[in-house]
């Protein structure tokens, strides 16, 4: 049978969603637990595979098995054997031509910025950070021009293997809460490294190094050469993936539960 799981995790601790030889990788932790439930080897295959130091509130895995076990098992089992950085929000029994990462209709990412002189302490690894103020409006000027069907080839990064650089960035939206900016991406689908480099981007209007109309320049562009730096992984999550209907699986909560993050860390930085 095939198995859909929601799942979330503090990617600080690991070198990202792959597997690696080393263990490292959250997909390995993942995959170790689940074949203690199933008693048989488990690969997991995830929809969005997020790189180290990435954080996931909705991140949505399938895997097969042979195993005959309740939901449960898949949810409270498997979290008694997982690290305290990953757990299993729900489990599904699924059509076995679902596939995580082929039928997801949009994926959406949530990037939280520090934006005080003084660099984060109690979290540190799970917010990014910039020490000058950053104006609020120019930066939403600009990530109007970004909205869209575009080729996004500037913010691509070179070892990214997406067949097209061409998506549709549904959502972007800037709000500041304190001295926290929080940046709402959403989008069919997305290149290696997309969100990162256009935050980049941003925060170099937000400080006034570049016009609102400089992002706009650098999309048309197609040069990722044109573009700011990357910008650091520890302020990313991937907060919710989007499926049909037809497969059953939980709606996101992503909004709701990635607001409930950025009210917690407004109110103790």
């Amino acid at each position: 049978m095939r198995i859909a799981l929601g799942v979330e995790y503090d990617g600080s601790p690991f070198c990202g969603w792959q597997t690696q030889p080393s263990g490292c990788g959250v997909q390995d932790a993942l995959e170790r637990a689940l074949a203690q439930i199933a008693d048989q080897r488990v690969e997991a295959q995830c929809a969005g595979r997020t790189d180290a130091g990435v954080h996931a509130l909705g991140q949505v895995v399938h895997f097969d098995t042979d195993a005959a076990r309740p939901l449960t098992a898949w949810v409270r089992g498997v979290n008694v054997l997982l690290p305290r950085t990953i757990a299993v929000t729900w489990a599904r029994e699924v059509d076995p031509v679902f596939h995580a990462r082929y039928q997801a209709r949009g994926r959406a990412y949530t990037y939280l910025l520090l934006n005080r002189a003084e660099r984060p302490g109690l979290h540190h690894g799970h917010v990014g950070w910039h020490h000058h103020h950053l104006a609020l409006e120019p930066m939403q000027e600009a990530a109007a021009h970004l909205r869209g069907v575009h080729d996004f080839s500037a913010f691509r990064a070179a070892e990214c293997q997406a067949r097209s650089p061409v998506k549709e960035l549904r959502r972007l939206d800037i709000e500041r809460k304190g001295d926290l900016l929080v940046f709402q991406f959403a989008a069919d689908a997305f290149l290696h490294h997309m969100v990162r480099n256009m935050v980049g981007c941003l925060v170099k209007v937000g400080n006034g190094t570049r016009p609102p109309e400089w992002v706009k320049a650098v999309l048309d562009s197609r040069d990722r050469n044109r573009a700011a730096p990357t910008f650091p992984a520890s302020g990313l999550y991937l907060t919710g993936v989007e499926y049909d209907a037809v497969w059953g699986l939980p709606a996101s909560r992503a909004d709701a539960r990635s607001l409930a993050l950025v009210g917690e860390l407004d109110s103790q930085d």
